[in-house]
């Protein structure tokens, strides 16, 4: 799977978001320039967190974007899921295009479990 800059960029922000005060989160024109990007674009990426349940906003003047949960109970693969992309799918190693009609290493497959440690927290 390639990630995209959008996938990359929202894992920036989350983490940014992870390390950030607890009780003031870190506002769309802070997050825009740690980052180096338009606070449009992060108002676009921090909706679609925010959306997912990933992120919850702050009300008032000193406001921002917090997690919703715990920083390890957050999974990256659900976090890449929100942003559009994906580790891994379940359904990946459905397919085979090799010669035969089934891979060889169905039954025990080393790269299956590589991918499943995508499931892991931020």
């Amino acid at each position: 799977m390639k990630i995209s800059a959008q996938d990359e960029y929202g894992l920036r922000i989350l983490l940014r978001i992870a390390r950030a005060d607890l009780e003031k989160g870190l506002s769309i024109p802070q997050l825009s320039e740690l980052e180096g990007l338009s606070a449009a674009y992060v108002g676009k990426l921090t909706r679609v967190l925010r959306l997912a349940g990933i992120i919850e906003s702050t009300r008032g003047q000193k406001g921002g974007y917090i997690l919703s949960k715990a920083a390890t109970e957050i999974k990256i693969n659900d976090v890449l899921t929100a942003l559009g992309g994906r580790l891994f799918d379940e359904e990946f190693c459905g397919g085979f295009s090799g010669k035969n009609n089934f891979c060889t290493n169905s039954v025990d497959c080393s790269v299956r479990s590589l991918w499943k440690l995508s499931l892991i927290h931020i």
